[in-house]
């Protein structure tokens, strides 16, 4: 039975509910001096053991200065606990302790293990600060908003009863499940639950099994599972099917009259090889007047998607597809997203546009928005383009090196205005026909890659200027994609670490752009390229989605929208409604409502993230499992007080090498620094630190890897003398 399960016990768990009823008693009773004997009867306990428990816990609070005692005995709450009642989010550690992101607030409180409560990870809480002992710590005294009601784990029985062991890590506490509540679920399931009741911290919390998913290991139960731990649909109900079939599959003529024609202007997609949507396309021709005409077409999927419908409301509600190792999980079912607004080549579409007269350079002199029809000519993937590219021959090829050349003239503009081009590299797996990885590589960004990317960025920048730039009176209501200045603090932690490379940052932060531009410049084709890069990252904030633009720093663009993907994104499909609204006319739309769905919108977006990067945990794990005692070498890729975290260089597998394992002699964590230290030795391991490591152990549950270090000498040396 998992350690975890203490909880339900008594001893060290019983004494702490029990100080936080005495702290209950003193609470509504704040200005009285009670002695032990006043608190027992004031909780109703007679029993003698548990009164001189209470007697016991007084004495304790009152040396930790958390209660005062005005006379021997007597004990009452300091003038001080005027407690301040906050709202934030609860983040717990695995070892139990708490941190509170308090709203509106940079700094985070922390909660010790016993005054979590009946709190999970990601819940809002309400907490109340505890200024007497250390400051900046609380407890929580209320828990407002789950997270989310359902947990996935695997069942372990307990005689007739059983445990859930929770897949997710960041769930501190396992949930007890009786009999009656196991539908029918057997030891060693994979099952869903939800939770019935919590409401003793030192008992465990009661759910009750509402899906069986089936074995674990199994590569379709692995993968359902992930979406069910970040609360993803990934079936769609019977009402949307249903709903979605009905939809014509014919373009009426009135319907093609009020819209601009394209289809005898050459038009092909570019997408991957294995892509089944294809929600955008490229038309060029070139004009007598010397310039040519690019059209960036979007599949017109707000034709299709109805305000009211089941269909809308659940493509709200999923707001994004999810992309896991082996599949795609779609906003819009299938007939939508495969079939009626997929540009298919040799079929008519319905498209909302971006049309721009430009010449070589990238100069636009003319731009037009609206609802076309088009005719996909050709369908390349990424590899036939970019031969095209290469060599300059194949189908419409002339028409495919133009387009180039103006995507490197728009790439050149926006590097030049300061835009960062964090070219990352991207881990795919190529899986048997049992979806067991049997090769990991990573994804290399081409010229194909980026003219695409490109026009599309083009696309969206054109958009949501042509709505944002207004020359008089308030802007209209629009979904913007934003991305704030990093916070001072973490470039702070960026310049640190990138001075164990001799990097050294300037400390005047008036421009983060450039500064980060000139790191990433520095770095280019040095071996610690890929880690600083990595850092350069984390160092940002995150986009999001909202209706108050503040521009988009990483791109260095003042108006940036997400037009390009309405078929896998619903902010896209909200930008195509607001558009229309706008070009037809019509008077702003509801702040209230737009902002509602874009902060419904990026919260979905990291979910679906999130999820994504665990089926790649899951899958790396399962790679390395037949591993097992291999030696690699690897890059420090994250320091902790626990240890050290290893990406391997060759597939990008990432595990922990702990520092328990670390048995040559004794290492600490130097927190200033950022270092693991050997007390002895005084060797150092840091952040992109090239090491040599062995696996040794490989937790599918847990998704996790353990390594050793093997000793390397040379190399270490050779570092720390660089210090």
């Amino acid at each position: 039975m998992s350690s975890k399960k203490k909880s339900s016990g008594k001893g060290g768990s019983y004494k702490r509910d029990l100080r936080r009823e005495i702290f209950e008693v003193f609470r509504k009773n704040p200005n009285k001096t009670l002695n032990y004997k006043q608190v027992a009867s004031a909780m109703d306990i007679s029993d003698s053991g548990i009164r001189k428990l209470i007697f016991e816990l007084l004495n304790e609070e009152a040396e930790n200065e958390t209660l005062l005692q005005p006379e021997r005995g007597k004990f009452q709450l300091p003038a001080s606990d005027e407690q301040e009642s906050l709202q934030g989010i609860i983040q717990i550690t695995r070892h139990g302790r708490g941190f509170v992101i308090i709203d509106g607030r940079s700094n985070d409180v922390e909660i010790r293990k016993e005054d979590t409560g009946t709190a999970f990870w990601g819940d809002r809480v309400e907490i109340e600060l505890n200024e007497r002992g250390r400051r900046n710590s609380g407890r929580v005294v209320k828990v407002l908003e789950r997270a989310k009601d359902r947990y996935v784990g695997i069942i372990e029985m307990s005689g007739k009863n059983a445990f859930l062991l929770p897949s997710d890590q960041k769930i501190h506490i396992d949930f007890f499940i009786s009999r009656e509540d196991l539908t029918g679920a057997e030891n060693g399931d994979k099952v869903v639950v939800e939770l019935l009741s919590w409401k003793n911290p030192s008992r465990n919390p009661e759910g009750r099994v509402i899906k069986v998913l089936g074995k674990p290991g199994d590569h379709n139960v692995e993968m359902h599972a992930i979406m069910e731990e970040f609360g993803l649909p990934y079936e769609f109900p019977e009402e949307v099917l249903i709903e979605a079939e009905k939809i014509s599959k014919e373009i009426s003529q009135e319907e093609i009259a009020n819209r601009r024609d394209f289809r005898e202007v050459l038009t092909f997609t570019i997408d991957p090889e294995d892509a089944k949507d294809f929600d955008d396309a490229l038309s060029y021709r070139e004009l007598e007047n010397g310039l040519a005409e690019v059209g960036i077409h979007i599949a017109d999927v707000s034709h299709y998607l109805k305000t009211g419908t089941a269909l809308e409301n659940d493509a709200y509600d999923r707001a994004t597809s999810v992309y896991l190792v082996d599949r795609v999980v779609p906003m819009l079912p299938e007939v939508l997203s495969n079939e009626l607004c997929s540009l298919r080549p040799g079929e008519e579409k319905l498209c909302f546009s971006a049309v721009f007269q430009m010449d070589t350079e990238g100069e636009i002199s003319s731009q037009w928005f609206g609802r076309t029809i088009i005719y996909s000519d050709r369908r390349f993937t990424y590899e036939e383009a970019q031969a095209i590219i290469e060599t300059g021959e194949g189908d419409h090829a002339h028409a495919v090196v133009s387009l180039h050349k103006i995507a490197l003239a728009l790439r050149k503009k926006r590097m030049g205005k300061g835009g960062i081009d964090f070219d990352t590299e991207e881990v795919k797996f190529r899986l048997d026909e049992k979806g067991v990885p049997v090769y990991v590589f990573t994804k290399i960004m081409k010229d194909s890659n980026r003219l695409i990317e490109d026009f599309m960025l083009l696309a969206n920048r054109k958009v949501a200027e042509f709505i944002g730039k207004v020359a008089e009176g308030k802007p209209k209501t629009f979904v913007y994609r934003i991305h704030d200045l990093p916070a001072e603090d973490r470039l702070a932690n960026l310049r640190q670490f990138v001075s164990r490379f001799g990097y050294q940052l300037p400390r005047n932060n008036t421009q983060p752009l450039s500064l980060l531009r000139g790191l990433l410049d520095m770095s280019k084709d040095k071996p610690e390229e890929e880690i600083i890069k990595q850092m350069a990252i984390r160092s940002m904030a995150k986009a999001e989605y909202s209706i108050h633009n503040i521009g988009h720093f990483g791109l260095a663009f003042p108006h940036y929208t997400h037009f390009t993907s309405p078929i896998r994104r619903y902010p896209d499909v909200m930008v195509h409604r607001l558009l229309a609204r706008y070009l037809e006319g019509n008077e702003s739309a509801k702040e209230s409502e737009y902002e509602l769905r874009c902060k419904h919108s990026s919260q979905r977006e990291k979910r679906a993230t999130e999820a994504e990067r665990a089926s790649i945990k899951y899958k790396q794990v399962e790679f390395m499992s037949s591993r097992l005692g291999e030696s690699f070498r690897g890059i420090i890729s994250g320091i902790t007080s626990w240890g050290m975290y290893v990406e391997i260089e060759e597939n990008k597998c990432e595990g922990m090498v702990a520092l328990s394992s670390m048995l040559d002699e004794y290492h600490y964590f130097d927190q200033d620094r950022y270092v693991i230290v050997g007390s002895k030795s005084g060797k150092e391991y840091g952040m992109g630190d090239r090491v040599s490591i062995r696996v040794i152990g490989a937790d599918l549950q847990k998704r996790q890897l353990d390594f050793e270090l093997i000793p390397d000498e040379p190399a270490m040396a050779a570092k720390k003398s660089m210090r």
